[in-house]
């Protein structure tokens, strides 16, 4: 293997340092200030990035916060509203409760009346039936014709 007789050696040194020094200039000169010029682009574009996810996050916060305060307004207004149509409805319950009362009322008295109206005349009618029955009983018992006043005269004096 010739890179490895020490004849050689001189000149492998000699074009190792030229390639060496030739390979560190190009390097130097063209690579290594790209490099630096991408990892400082990378790292300006991750904290424009990180700008704006912090501006998004605090824009998302303050969104959070105007909808949660919308929210309870919303629920503060539907309570009420709800509040105000229950004592509307409890209101509209109690005056048909009362009307229901009066129309039950009139109703029982009215009632009452036409009772008190039957019962009176079905006590006047009894009366003249019981008359009725008397005359008819005494005329088949002893067949006597009695007349209709004087048995209405005998049943009140039972009475009296």
């Amino acid at each position: 293997m010739p890179q490895f007789d020490p004849q050689w050696f001189a000149s492998q040194i000699f074009w190792l340092t030229v390639i060496f020094a030739a390979l560190y200039y190009v390097l130097n000169k063209f690579a290594i200030p790209r490099i630096g010029e991408v990892l400082e682009e990378r790292q300006a574009k991750i904290e424009d990035d990180l700008n704006k996810a912090e501006n998004l996050r605090a824009e998302a916060e303050a969104v959070l916060k105007e909808y949660e305060s919308a929210l309870a307004e919303a629920r503060g207004k539907a309570q009420a509203e709800l509040k105000k149509t229950q004592e509307a409805l409890q209101a509209e319950s109690s005056k048909r409760h009362a009307e229901f009362g009066q129309e039950l009322a009139k109703s029982t008295k009215s009632a009452e009346e036409r009772i008190t109206k039957a019962k009176t005349k079905a006590m006047g009618e009894i009366r003249s039936v019981a008359a009725e029955t008397a005359v008819a009983a005494t005329k088949r018992l002893i067949g006597a014709d009695v007349e209709k006043a004087e048995a209405e005269k005998a049943l009140g004096a039972d009475k009296g």
